[in-house]
């Protein structure tokens, strides 16, 4: 039975979110509780990558905070994007997301459906002659650089943000008492590692958001129960919906 799921992500800010609907149909508790922050590097940082955020026409977007730091390190290194900048974003989430910072413009803006890179790439590759900009966290393989290179697309990857562990208290350690844990990069699975260097997993469900998240689950020898997104579940939560739908049934 599950009664109790960690969320290793902040608490939503509005009150209208998914998870919300999950616990009052479910009848589950869910804690909001991130194994990990982000911190955006400095403008002296980015700039020892001697990259130059003006020289490429479009960017990529695989996350808010990719969205956060671009714009913070444009603003701090007092930089104007220009109006005719095309934006790539792995969902349509992450592209709305976008308004905080400039006008939305349909033709400007384009997005994936599955919240892989995989299926944004054929959007992309529609757009040959662009100069793409990948931001990207310290943590990250070279899946979507060789994605790119087979399409012969122009692009560059470039550190813009850092992930560090956000350990857990001594109160939290002692009080783990969870029946399912949601996670949503392979840092936050190796904080859970680094927090309990003798984890036993038993009848505690794992559930991962992406393929590097899912690999790292197993290769700290773990077991996956439930994997987004998929073609049938974009998000988490609604991965989670129908999982927790199935177990209830199994009951």
């Amino acid at each position: 039975m599950i009664k109790k799921i960690l969320v290793s992500q902040p608490k939503p800010a509005s009150d209208k979110s998914p998870y919300y609907d999950i616990a009052n149909e479910f009848g589950v508790e869910l804690v909001f509780r991130p194994f990990f922050k982000v911190e955006g590097i400095t403008a002296k940082e980015f700039r020892q990558q001697k990259i130059s955020i003006l020289s490429h026409t479009a960017v990529v977007f695989t996350s808010r905070h990719a969205i956060d730091n671009y714009f913070k390190l444009a603003k701090e290194m007092r930089l104007t994007i220009p109006e005719d900048m095309k934006y790539f974003c792995v969902t349509e989430t992450i592209s709305l997301y976008i308004q905080k910072y400039v006008q939305y413009r349909k033709r400007k803006v384009f997005f994936g459906t599955t919240g892989k890179i995989d299926d944004l790439v054929p959007v992309m590759a529609k757009h040959k002659t662009e100069k793409y900009l990948i931001p990207l966290s310290d943590v990250h393989n070279d899946h979507v650089k060789d994605l790119l290179d087979s399409k012969n697309l122009d692009h560059t990857e470039c550190v813009m943000f850092r992930t560090v562990s956000n350990d857990l208290t001594e109160e939290e350690v002692a009080n783990f008492d969870y029946d399912m844990l949601l996670f949503f990069s392979p840092t936050g699975v190796k904080a859970l590692t680094k927090n309990f260097p003798n984890f036993k997993q038993g009848d505690i469900r794992i559930a991962a958001f992406g393929p590097a998240t899912a690999k790292t689950v197993g290769d700290e020898g773990l077991r996956l129960d439930l994997e987004a997104p998929s073609s049938i579940h974009p998000s988490m939560t609604s991965a989670l919906k129908a999982y927790l739908a199935e177990v209830k049934g199994e009951e």
